[in-house]
């Protein structure tokens, strides 16, 4: 999906530029890229390829090329980034997190109107550069950024430097979060929060739904009020979001937590303990084994020095190596147990197809499995939160498809609970993994434990609700 970081201080920003966007590296896999800011020598930029290696390792020996008191970073899954324009509205750097489901009709339509595109991503257009050439279709920023917002099909909020100050916009719906925080003498803006401890900024404020700011080292000033309306994605309590960080107020592991909590109290199957399956799995464990009042046990841990997020990696073959070699389990924990795992989410199984084998393999007696979202049913067409190109390479579509002809027939009654068809699904992924018992979350307890009205959450993936 992506993450980024921007600050503007009273002194040099680099470092707290460089570390703030580091901790924005569990979002993104493909690209990391600063940009700078100084009267005396203007924009500085620099990107690199972080596919095999780690956001720090690549920038470190070239921090003090980045002069000036304003910066932005990103980590992006997409394209190549920051961009830097010089247009009417003045010289400007741009990052974006984004999702461009219509990107050749908005590309065609540029050309059209004789713009041109510089940036190329494996052959393809640059979204953060159409963002740019969409922005500077307007008078002001403030009008082209409501031209992305009402151009852009999916969802896209962004971070632009400019030679006064940060402009902050956050997506129109407010499906990907931005949080500003503030220090003596600095201001920092950001898509995680965690990022702020270490940094000594404190959380000031959350920006709203197609909100556009601009900010200073001293103050923060409104360009475009908030929408009232908000679709903010669930996923981002489920798996996506550090543990430390909090959206709208609400802290990633603490709704975790109480999702397994929730999960715990009204689980009646009998087990000796529960383990967390790393990372995203561990909070909804604690919470699990302290509802259903049994020990928690550490039965498998990440290898964390070298393996990312198993999804991540472009080629199929690559992320079933990394969903394989990424946990290690401990035949010492296992051994002669009856074990419910608690896990974030099954997006195609590849990853709890080799979990489950080895467990039993290391002298698991039962393997039970609770996820701490509702399965899966729909493709997400808002944030680019899986590597996955068709709702097909949904394990619960191929289950569908298996069951109707149909991938796309009966679809909704899948998503329902209360349904026999519902019931038949998940039996169906028990029995595919040789599992002694399955059990999702249901949308309700979700949204309980992330603790904001329903209308205010996206749980599209889950039962196709959300049409804007």
């Amino acid at each position: 999906m992506g993450g980024f970081f921007g600050t503007i201080s009273k002194e040099k920003c680099v470092n707290d530029l460089f570390y703030g966007t580091d901790y924005n590296s569990h979002m993104g896999t493909k690209r990391g890229g600063m940009a700078t800011y100084s009267p005396e020598s203007g924009f500085k930029r620099s990107i690199h390829n972080i596919e095999s290696s780690y956001f720090r390792s690549k920038f470190e020996d070239e921090l003090d090329k980045f002069n000036g008191n304003a910066g932005i970073g990103v980590i992006s899954d997409t394209d190549p980034q920051p961009i830097i324009i010089n247009s009417h509205l003045g010289k400007f750097a741009i990052v974006t997190v984004a999702k461009i489901n219509n990107l050749a009709e908005l590309e065609n339509e540029l050309l059209s109107k004789n713009m041109h595109f510089a940036e190329f991503s494996s052959g393809k257009t640059n979204q953060t550069e159409l963002v740019a050439l969409l922005i500077i279709q307007g008078h002001s920023f403030k009008e082209g950024i409501e031209n992305v917002f009402n151009k852009v099909k999916g969802s896209c909020s962004m971070l632009i430097l400019t030679e006064n100050g940060i402009i902050a916009a956050r997506d129109k719906w407010g499906r990907t979060p931005i949080v500003i925080g503030k220090k003596g003498g600095a201001y920092a803006v950001t898509s995680e929060s965690c990022s702020f401890p270490n940094l000594d900024y404190q959380t000031e404020r959350y920006i709203g739904p197609g909100e556009i700011v601009r900010i200073f080292h001293d103050h923060v000033e409104e360009i475009r009020p908030a929408n009232r309306e908000m679709q903010i994605c669930s996923f981002l309590w489920v798996y996506y979001g550090f543990p430390t960080s909090s959206y709208e107020g609400r802290n990633v592991e603490l709704a975790r937590f109480e999702s397994g909590l929730k999960m715990g109290k009204k689980d009646t199957s009998d087990a000796d303990c529960v383990c967390g399956i790393p990372d995203s799995g561990i909070g909804q464990g604690l919470g699990y084994a302290e509802g259903k009042g049994i020990p928690y046990h550490r039965a498998i841990t990440k290898y964390t020095p070298t393996w990312p997020r198993s999804f991540t990696p472009s080629n199929q073959e690559r992320r079933n190596l990394v969903a394989k070699m990424k946990l290690i389990p401990n035949r010492a924990m296992l051994e002669g147990k009856r074990i419910i795992f608690c896990d974030d989410s099954i997006v195609r199984g590849t990853q709890l197809r080799d979990n489950v084998k080895i467990l039993y393999e290391y002298g698991a007696k039962e393997v039970h499995m609770r996820i701490g979202c509702p399965p899966l049913v729909y493709g997400c067409p808002f944030l680019g939160f899986s590597a996955s190109k068709t709702d097909l390479e949904l394990i619960t579509r191929r289950i569908i498809k298996e069951f109707e002809g149909d991938e796309n027939k009966n679809v909704e009654k899948y998503a329902d609970p209360s349904t026999p068809e519902y019931k038949r699904m998940v039996d169906r992924i028990a029995a595919e993994f040789g599992l002694t018992s399955l059990k999702f979350n249901t949308i309700e307890t979700l949204i309980e434990a992330i603790g904001l009205p329903r209308c205010k959450v996206c749980t599209h993936c889950f039962d196709g609700s959300s049409t804007f």
